[in-house]
């Protein structure tokens, strides 16, 4: 694990939010090299409280708060609201998901946080937008796929819609927070103007439909359900071998569907009615019977060794366990040991953005709650005897 300092050491990023888009947005700033605090009430982060328990601690906030520090604030208390107007004014970026008029009740829209620090770069997370018909409302990543269309797009066309299960439209949200902290810092250093940012699971969803709404804008198509299928080309779906195991094939030109002909010895590209892109997707039920019945010749792993050794666009159905094992995915580093406060050694995954200048890193944990209020509050100027009444009146909490 790499111990370089990031290219965002000196930045230090407030993580007033819950759950999954906010939060891993700055995990994301603080696998960078930013110093993350994680600030919560009492009760925490709702993701402390949902999945997997190993001795207390929940699986999607073990994996979704690496390289933070946690404190335990009450803001609803002038003293820890004294104490926070302090650990703004050293902060450059704030992050928050939580909705109005608790956000204002607690003292944490942008005006308010500006009074403490003037520059700095806050960012609310939302559902639907802060205005608008649909400003207020709660909102999660399934509501988003209902709202953008995603629901409609996923699963077998004669089926009913299925959820994305994997927090696509959460994790796309966290990035896009991401860009725009980055592009905020480039601007105050430019200017010394901090600014207001907003992003949206919606935002970020519909964005991510641009080839889909781009069809419709053109020609009015609407983009049918198609299951493994592919809208365009074929063949494209997911075929079981004769261990039973399932693999993914897909050709999207003619160079991709002659070498797939190649390595499995067939002469399906010489037949008319496989014989161009448009052919092959007028008869798919016909090609994917012929496909599958030759995928069941083989063991999947020797079919897929077949299929890569011919350049054919071709990966087997991993599942979790298979993942973590993937000797690239190890490679790139996607898995990361860390030193947890209570659960001791635990593995969490690595940094998507390879700097090779200034690389990113894991270097913490995620913080069981209030594990650095001390420290944190003592590099605010607090004495130990202010700290020990702080937590004596429930201003704040240690672990």
């Amino acid at each position: 694990m790499s111990a370089s300092p990031g290219p965002l050491a000196g930045i230090r990023v407030l993580d007033l939010a819950t759950m999954l888009a906010g939060p891993y947005a700055a995990t994301l700033l603080g696998d960078l090299g930013a110093d993350v605090i994680k600030v919560e009430s009492h009760y925490g982060d709702e993701s402390r409280h949902l999945g997997p328990e190993r001795d207390g601690q929940r699986a999607p906030f073990v994996s979704l708060n690496r390289n933070k520090r946690g404190i335990v604030l009450d803001l609803r208390k002038p003293a820890a609201s004294a104490a926070f107007a302090r650990l703004a004014a050293t902060s450059d970026v704030l992050v928050t998901n939580i909705r109005e008029p608790a956000l204002s009740r607690l003292g944490l829209d942008y005006e308010q946080v500006r009074r403490h620090r003037p520059d700095v770069i806050w960012v609310g997370v939302t559902a639907f937008g802060p205005d608008g018909p649909y400003a207020g409302r709660p909102g999660i990543d399934f509501l988003a796929q209902g709202y953008a269309g995603l629901l409609s797009l996923n699963g077998h066309p004669d089926g009913k819609p299925v959820r994305v299960t994997v927090p696509l439209v959460d994790v796309m949200t966290s990035e896009l927070v991401v860009s725009g902290v980055l592009a905020a810092l480039l601007v105050r250093g430019r200017t010394g103007e901090g600014q207001r940012i907003d992003v949206s699971l919606l935002d970020a969803l519909v964005h991510a439909q641009a080839s889909g709404l781009g069809a419709y804008f053109l020609t009015g198509e609407v983009t049918p359900r198609t299951g493994n299928r592919s809208q365009y080309f074929s063949p494209s779906g997911v075929y079981v071998c004769r261990d039973g195991r399932g693999i993914v094939i897909t050709c999207p030109s003619e160079k991709f569907f002659g070498n797939l002909c190649g390595a499995l010895e067939v002469k399906w590209s010489s037949e008319p009615r496989f014989a161009t892109i448009e052919q092959r997707l007028a008869y798919q039920d016909e090609l994917d019977a012929v496909l599958g019945a030759r995928c069941r010749d083989f063991d999947r792993d020797a079919l897929l060794e077949r299929l890569i050794a011919a350049d054919v666009l071709a990966a087997p159905i991993h599942e979790i366990p298979d993942v973590v094992r993937d000797p690239q995915v190890r490679h790139n580093e996607m898995i990361v040991a860390t030193e947890h406060a209570t659960l001791g050694a635990i593995d969490v995954t690595g940094l998507p953005i390879k700097l090779r200048g200034t690389p990113g890193s894991v270097r913490r944990s995620a913080p069981v709650q209030g594990q650095h209020t001390t420290e944190v509050l003592a590099e605010l100027g607090y004495a130990a005897d202010e700290i020990a009444a702080l937590v004596r009146d429930g201003s704040a909490a240690t672990a």
